[in-house]
C-alpha cells in the first residue's frame, strides 16, 4: 500500500478479532456476548466512516503465518453461528486497513505504532474479543504508548459478564480508558 494514501486521523476504530473461527475453549462461552458486541461494533463503525474516521482491524493469525485476511473473512463470513455472524456485520470495506496480530495486544510484533504514527493518531477506539484478554492488553499498551483511549463497553465481550465488568473496570482506573457504551463515543 502507498503509505502517501493513507489518510491523517486523530482518531481510529480499532477492530480486534472480531474475524473469528471461534474454534477455541471457551468460544461457545463467549459467542452470544461477541455477536452482541460485533452488532454494536458494527453500528458505531457505520456511524465513525460517515465522519471520517479510519477503521483498522487487528487480527490473530491463527497460527496461519502465510494466512491472507480476505481468505480468513470469506471463511469466517460463511461459516454458521457466531463466527459467521461477526464477519458478516464486520466485513472490512473499501479502505479499511489491516495489521496482523500474532500475540494477544495488538501492538506487540504487529506495525501497528508505524501505521498510527504514519496517520498521526491520538485517539483509538477499541471494540473486540475478549475485553479480558486481546482488548485489555492491546488498551494496556495503547495507554503506555500516551495514546488517548477509547473502550465502548458493548463494544466488546468476554467469556463471562464478570470476566466483561472486571475488565472494564481495570480499565478505566488503571488505564483512563473512557468505557462508556458507543452511544456517547463521538468522533
Amino acid at each position: 500500500m502507498d503509505t502517501e494514501a493513507l489518510a491523517r486521523s486523530r482518531s481510529v476504530l480499532l477492530l480486534i478479532d472480531f474475524i473469528n473461527p471461534m474454534d477455541f475453549p471457551g468460544a461457545e462461552d463467549l459467542a452470544a456476548a461477541a455477536v452482541a458486541a460485533a452488532q454494536a461494533a458494527s453500528a458505531l463503525k457505520r456511524r465513525l466512516r460517515k465522519a471520517g474516521v479510519p477503521a483498522i482491524y487487528a487480527n490473530d493469525n491463527y497460527g496461519g503465518w502465510q494466512s491472507d485476511f480476505q481468505s480468513l473473512v470469506q471463511r469466517c463470513a460463511a461459516s454458521a453461528g457466531a463466527s459467521g455472524e461477526m464477519a458478516r456485520l464486520l466485513r472490512p470495506e473499501r479502505g479499511d486497513l489491516t495489521v496482523l496480530k500474532p500475540r494477544h495486544s495488538a501492538f506487540l510484533g504487529s506495525p501497528l505504532d508505524l501505521l498510527l504514527a504514519r496517520m498521526e493518531v491520538k485517539d483509538i477506539i477499541i471494540a473486540g474479543v475478549a475485553t479480558d484478554i486481546c482488548v485489555q492488553l492491546t488498551a494496556m499498551d495503547g495507554f503506555l504508548r500516551g495514546f488517548a483511549l477509547r473502550v465502548p463497553s458493548d463494544c466488546c465481550a468476554a467469556e463471562s459478564a464478570e470476566f466483561h465488568k472486571q475488565s472494564l473496570a481495570y480499565m478505566a482506573r488503571v488505564l483512563k480508558c473512557d468505557v462508556s457504551p458507543s452511544a456517547f463515543v463521538q468522533p
